[in-house]
């Protein structure tokens, strides 16, 4: 099976979102974040969010863009 040689991750905005969650104004936690995002549509939970933020899960570029909204950040900051 084809390794990713990213260290094994499967995208490269996981620490960011991470960074950025625990950053927040109000400290959001996974679930807060995951509540948000359906908020604006997106339909993920905890276990997502815990996932993309490990580098286990891939990020949709939909995802990607609601993240930035959010975190009122631009793409190239997620990245």
């Amino acid at each position: 099976m084809f390794k990713n040689k990213n260290d094994g991750k499967n995208n490269l905005c996981g620490d960011n979102i991470r960074k950025l969650r625990l950053s927040y104004p109000t400290k959001l936690s996974q679930r807060g974040l995951a509540d948000k995002m359906q908020l604006i549509g997106i339909d993920i939970d905890k276990n997502a969010i815990q996932r993309i933020e490990c580098g286990k899960r891939f990020v949709t570029d939909i995802e990607l863009k609601a993240f930035a909204e959010i975190f009122e950040v631009s793409l190239d900051k997620l990245i």
